[in-house]
Protein backbone atom coordinates (compact mmCIF):
# COMPACT_ATOMS: atom_id res chain seq x y z
CA UNK A 1 0.00 0.00 0.00
CA UNK A 2 1.11 3.19 -1.20
CA UNK A 3 2.14 6.11 1.67
CA UNK A 4 -0.80 8.38 -0.31
CA UNK A 5 -3.44 6.43 1.55
CA UNK A 6 -6.08 6.74 4.35
CA UNK A 7 -5.47 3.16 6.57
CA UNK A 8 -8.41 1.54 7.93
CA UNK A 9 -8.02 0.92 11.88
CA UNK A 10 -7.08 -2.52 12.93
CA UNK A 11 -9.80 -2.45 14.95
CA UNK A 12 -13.37 -0.90 16.13
CA UNK A 13 -13.71 -1.97 20.11
CA UNK A 14 -11.72 -2.49 22.73
CA UNK A 15 -12.17 -4.52 25.98
CA UNK A 16 -12.34 -2.67 29.34
CA UNK A 17 -11.97 -5.64 31.90
CA UNK A 18 -15.65 -6.92 30.75
CA UNK A 19 -16.85 -4.28 28.96
CA UNK A 20 -16.62 -3.82 25.32
CA UNK A 21 -15.86 0.15 24.27
CA UNK A 22 -17.05 0.24 20.74
CA UNK A 23 -15.65 3.42 18.04
CA UNK A 24 -19.05 3.08 16.46
CA UNK A 25 -20.89 3.55 19.93
CA UNK A 26 -18.91 6.64 20.79
CA UNK A 27 -18.73 8.30 17.93
CA UNK A 28 -22.18 8.38 17.61
CA UNK A 29 -22.39 9.16 21.49
CA UNK A 30 -19.66 12.19 20.54
CA UNK A 31 -22.49 13.43 18.00
CA UNK A 32 -25.26 13.27 19.66
CA UNK A 33 -23.94 15.31 22.70
CA UNK A 34 -22.28 18.01 20.39
CA UNK A 35 -25.67 18.28 18.53
CA UNK A 36 -27.74 18.83 21.62
CA UNK A 37 -24.82 21.32 23.11
CA UNK A 38 -25.03 23.56 19.89
CA UNK A 39 -28.51 23.50 19.14
CA UNK A 40 -29.31 24.59 23.37
CA UNK A 41 -27.00 27.65 22.56
CA UNK A 42 -28.92 28.19 19.29
CA UNK A 43 -32.23 27.85 21.67
CA UNK A 44 -31.02 30.56 24.23
CA UNK A 45 -29.82 32.69 21.63
CA UNK A 46 -33.65 32.74 19.83
CA UNK A 47 -34.72 33.45 23.62
CA UNK A 48 -35.81 29.88 24.13
CA UNK A 49 -35.90 28.46 27.66
CA UNK A 50 -33.03 26.90 29.44
CA UNK A 51 -32.63 23.03 29.05
CA UNK A 52 -35.68 22.55 26.51
CA UNK A 53 -33.85 21.26 23.83
CA UNK A 54 -31.94 18.64 26.34
CA UNK A 55 -35.84 17.82 27.38
CA UNK A 56 -37.00 17.46 24.23
CA UNK A 57 -33.43 15.45 22.71
CA UNK A 58 -34.34 12.35 24.76
CA UNK A 59 -37.99 10.94 23.31
CA UNK A 60 -35.79 12.03 20.12
CA UNK A 61 -32.90 10.17 20.70
CA UNK A 62 -34.57 6.98 21.59
CA UNK A 63 -37.09 7.31 18.41
CA UNK A 64 -34.34 8.35 16.54
CA UNK A 65 -32.14 5.07 17.51
CA UNK A 66 -35.32 2.67 16.45
CA UNK A 67 -35.75 4.58 13.17
CA UNK A 68 -32.34 4.68 12.24
CA UNK A 69 -32.26 0.35 12.82
CA UNK A 70 -35.77 -0.33 11.16
CA UNK A 71 -34.97 1.75 8.21
CA UNK A 72 -31.68 -0.53 7.99
CA UNK A 73 -33.22 -3.86 9.06
CA UNK A 74 -36.22 -3.13 6.30
CA UNK A 75 -33.78 -2.41 3.27
CA UNK A 76 -31.19 -4.23 3.93
CA UNK A 77 -33.25 -6.88 5.36
CA UNK A 78 -31.89 -10.68 3.47
CA UNK A 79 -28.42 -9.77 5.78
CA UNK A 80 -31.03 -11.09 8.62
CA UNK A 81 -33.78 -12.90 6.84
CA UNK A 82 -34.17 -15.28 4.52
CA UNK A 83 -31.97 -18.18 2.93
CA UNK A 84 -28.96 -15.85 2.07
CA UNK A 85 -29.13 -14.22 5.62
CA UNK A 86 -25.36 -13.87 6.68
CA UNK A 87 -26.48 -13.03 10.04
CA UNK A 88 -28.88 -14.44 12.87
CA UNK A 89 -32.39 -12.52 12.88
CA UNK A 90 -31.42 -11.47 16.38
CA UNK A 91 -28.84 -9.59 15.10
CA UNK A 92 -30.95 -7.17 13.67
CA UNK A 93 -30.66 -5.49 17.40
CA UNK A 94 -26.68 -5.08 17.17
CA UNK A 95 -26.75 -1.46 16.34
CA UNK A 96 -23.14 -1.63 17.59
CA UNK A 97 -22.49 -3.40 14.72
CA UNK A 98 -23.39 -0.75 12.35
CA UNK A 99 -26.66 -0.13 10.03
CA UNK A 100 -28.25 2.97 11.17
CA UNK A 101 -29.90 4.84 8.77
CA UNK A 102 -29.92 8.81 8.76
CA UNK A 103 -33.46 8.65 7.17
CA UNK A 104 -34.95 6.49 9.33
CA UNK A 105 -33.46 8.53 12.65
CA UNK A 106 -34.52 11.62 11.45
CA UNK A 107 -38.55 10.50 10.11
CA UNK A 108 -38.84 8.75 13.59
CA UNK A 109 -36.71 11.18 16.05
CA UNK A 110 -39.07 14.22 14.26
CA UNK A 111 -42.31 12.12 15.72
CA UNK A 112 -40.53 11.79 19.05
CA UNK A 113 -39.61 15.78 19.04
CA UNK A 114 -42.98 16.83 17.74
CA UNK A 115 -44.60 14.89 20.56
CA UNK A 116 -42.27 16.68 23.44
CA UNK A 117 -42.96 19.82 21.64
CA UNK A 118 -46.74 18.96 21.63
CA UNK A 119 -46.36 18.50 25.72
CA UNK A 120 -44.34 21.46 26.30
CA UNK A 121 -46.21 24.21 24.21
CA UNK A 122 -43.26 24.90 21.97
CA UNK A 123 -43.27 25.57 18.40
CA UNK A 124 -42.18 22.69 16.34
CA UNK A 125 -40.84 24.34 12.99
CA UNK A 126 -38.68 27.02 15.91
CA UNK A 127 -37.21 23.65 17.18
CA UNK A 128 -36.53 22.28 13.42
CA UNK A 129 -34.66 24.90 12.65
CA UNK A 130 -32.96 25.25 15.96
CA UNK A 131 -31.69 22.17 15.20
CA UNK A 132 -30.53 21.86 11.90
CA UNK A 133 -27.05 22.42 11.90
CA UNK A 134 -26.29 20.40 15.43
CA UNK A 135 -27.83 17.33 13.21
CA UNK A 136 -25.93 18.19 10.41
CA UNK A 137 -22.41 18.34 12.56
CA UNK A 138 -23.49 15.40 14.60
CA UNK A 139 -23.60 13.74 10.99
CA UNK A 140 -20.49 14.64 10.51
CA UNK A 141 -18.97 13.10 13.50
CA UNK A 142 -21.09 10.00 13.85
CA UNK A 143 -19.78 9.53 9.92
CA UNK A 144 -16.36 8.39 11.36
CA UNK A 145 -17.83 5.26 13.23
CA UNK A 146 -18.63 3.78 9.52
CA UNK A 147 -14.35 4.39 9.29
CA UNK A 148 -13.82 2.45 12.26
CA UNK A 149 -16.43 -0.57 11.08
CA UNK A 150 -14.95 -0.38 7.67
CA UNK A 151 -17.73 0.43 5.80
CA UNK A 152 -19.50 2.76 3.46
CA UNK A 153 -16.78 2.94 1.00
CA UNK A 154 -17.26 3.71 -2.70
CA UNK A 155 -15.42 2.34 -6.03
CA UNK A 156 -11.58 1.60 -6.43
CA UNK A 157 -9.92 4.65 -6.64
CA UNK A 158 -6.28 5.32 -7.33
CA UNK A 159 -6.70 9.16 -5.71
CA UNK A 160 -3.73 9.99 -3.15
CA UNK A 161 -6.13 9.85 -0.31
CA UNK A 162 -7.83 6.49 -1.10
CA UNK A 163 -8.95 4.00 1.47
CA UNK A 164 -7.56 1.19 2.70
CA UNK A 165 -10.13 -1.95 3.47
CA UNK A 166 -8.76 -5.16 4.77
CA UNK A 167 -10.57 -8.28 3.13
CA UNK A 168 -12.82 -9.31 5.90
CA UNK A 169 -14.68 -6.23 4.53
CA UNK A 170 -14.98 -6.86 1.57
CA UNK A 171 -11.94 -4.87 0.19
CA UNK A 172 -8.56 -6.69 -1.85
CA UNK A 173 -5.25 -6.74 -1.35
CA UNK A 174 -2.75 -3.35 -3.21
CA UNK A 175 -6.62 -2.05 -3.94
CA UNK A 176 -7.65 1.82 -2.44
CA UNK A 177 -11.28 2.81 -1.97
CA UNK A 178 -12.93 6.13 -2.02
CA UNK A 179 -13.66 7.56 1.30
CA UNK A 180 -17.04 7.85 0.98
CA UNK A 181 -17.94 8.12 4.65
CA UNK A 182 -15.02 11.35 5.09
CA UNK A 183 -16.76 12.72 1.77
CA UNK A 184 -20.23 12.99 3.59
CA UNK A 185 -18.54 13.84 7.06
CA UNK A 186 -16.82 16.73 4.98
CA UNK A 187 -19.86 17.43 2.95
CA UNK A 188 -22.21 17.56 6.58
CA UNK A 189 -19.90 19.58 8.60
CA UNK A 190 -19.92 22.40 5.24
CA UNK A 191 -23.71 22.01 5.49
CA UNK A 192 -23.48 22.94 8.78
CA UNK A 193 -21.91 26.27 8.46
CA UNK A 194 -24.10 26.95 5.73
CA UNK A 195 -26.88 26.39 7.45
CA UNK A 196 -25.87 28.88 10.74
CA UNK A 197 -25.11 31.35 7.72
CA UNK A 198 -28.04 31.22 5.87
CA UNK A 199 -29.59 31.15 9.12
CA UNK A 200 -28.31 34.34 10.05
CA UNK A 201 -28.63 36.16 6.78
CA UNK A 202 -32.09 35.22 5.79
CA UNK A 203 -35.39 34.74 7.55
CA UNK A 204 -35.61 31.73 7.56
CA UNK A 205 -38.24 30.10 9.85
CA UNK A 206 -41.25 27.75 10.52
CA UNK A 207 -39.46 25.38 9.67
CA UNK A 208 -37.97 26.68 6.46
CA UNK A 209 -33.90 26.50 7.55
CA UNK A 210 -34.53 23.34 8.56
CA UNK A 211 -36.10 22.13 4.88
CA UNK A 212 -32.57 23.57 3.59
CA UNK A 213 -31.12 21.19 5.91
CA UNK A 214 -32.39 18.65 4.13
CA UNK A 215 -32.00 19.96 0.18
CA UNK A 216 -28.70 20.03 1.21
CA UNK A 217 -27.96 16.95 2.87
CA UNK A 218 -29.98 15.49 0.03
CA UNK A 219 -28.08 16.70 -2.91
CA UNK A 220 -24.49 15.78 -1.17
CA UNK A 221 -25.93 11.87 -0.41
CA UNK A 222 -26.92 11.35 -3.59
CA UNK A 223 -23.77 11.67 -5.52
CA UNK A 224 -21.68 10.60 -2.39
CA UNK A 225 -23.85 7.44 -2.19
CA UNK A 226 -23.57 7.21 -6.10
CA UNK A 227 -19.69 6.17 -5.17
CA UNK A 228 -20.68 3.46 -2.78
CA UNK A 229 -20.25 -0.32 -3.79
CA UNK A 230 -20.83 -1.69 -0.35
CA UNK A 231 -24.26 -3.73 -0.56
CA UNK A 232 -27.14 -1.83 0.67
CA UNK A 233 -30.33 -4.00 0.58
CA UNK A 234 -28.83 -7.16 -0.84
CA UNK A 235 -26.36 -9.47 1.11
CA UNK A 236 -23.49 -9.16 -1.99
CA UNK A 237 -25.14 -6.22 -3.77
CA UNK A 238 -26.86 -2.92 -3.49
CA UNK A 239 -30.62 -3.34 -4.50
CA UNK A 240 -31.27 -0.93 -7.78
CA UNK A 241 -34.37 0.33 -9.50
CA UNK A 242 -33.91 1.93 -12.25
CA UNK A 243 -29.91 1.69 -12.01
CA UNK A 244 -29.92 4.05 -8.83
CA UNK A 245 -29.33 2.86 -5.40
CA UNK A 246 -32.76 3.17 -2.93
CA UNK A 247 -30.85 5.77 -1.01
CA UNK A 248 -30.87 7.60 -4.06
CA UNK A 249 -34.42 7.35 -4.54
CA UNK A 250 -34.76 9.09 -1.23
CA UNK A 251 -32.29 11.45 -1.92
CA UNK A 252 -34.40 12.28 -4.68
CA UNK A 253 -37.83 12.28 -3.19
CA UNK A 254 -36.67 14.24 0.11
CA UNK A 255 -35.29 16.74 -2.05
CA UNK A 256 -37.63 17.56 -3.92
CA UNK A 257 -40.05 17.56 -1.45
CA UNK A 258 -37.97 19.79 0.63
CA UNK A 259 -37.64 22.47 -2.58
CA UNK A 260 -41.69 22.15 -2.89
CA UNK A 261 -41.59 23.32 1.77
CA UNK A 262 -39.25 26.18 0.69
CA UNK A 263 -41.33 27.57 -2.23
CA UNK A 264 -44.60 26.94 -0.16
CA UNK A 265 -43.36 28.72 3.28
CA UNK A 266 -41.61 31.18 1.02
CA UNK A 267 -43.95 34.21 2.04
CA UNK A 268 -43.42 33.04 6.16
CA UNK A 269 -40.76 35.18 7.63
CA UNK A 270 -42.20 36.58 10.83
CA UNK A 271 -40.40 35.04 13.89
CA UNK A 272 -41.97 32.19 15.91
CA UNK A 273 -42.96 32.17 20.19
CA UNK A 274 -40.21 30.34 20.99
CA UNK A 275 -40.94 30.24 25.28
CA UNK A 276 -43.42 27.40 25.82
CA UNK A 277 -46.90 28.38 27.18
CA UNK A 278 -46.97 27.88 31.31
CA UNK A 279 -50.36 26.93 33.26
Amino acid sequence: MGLASIPSPAQGAWDLGFIPIRAYALCFIVAIAFGIWLSERRWRARGGEKGLIGDIAFPAVIFGLIGARLYHVITDWQTYFGPRAIKEPYQALFIWEGGLSIWGAVALGGVGVWLACRRRGVPLGAVADTVAPGIAFGQAIARWGNWFNQELYGSPTTLPWGLEIDQAHGGEPGVLYHPTFLYESLWDAALGFALILAGRRYALHHGRLFALYVAGYTFGRFWIEGLRIDPVGGVDHAVLLLGLRINQWTSILLFAGALVYLWVTRAKDSEEIVVARTG
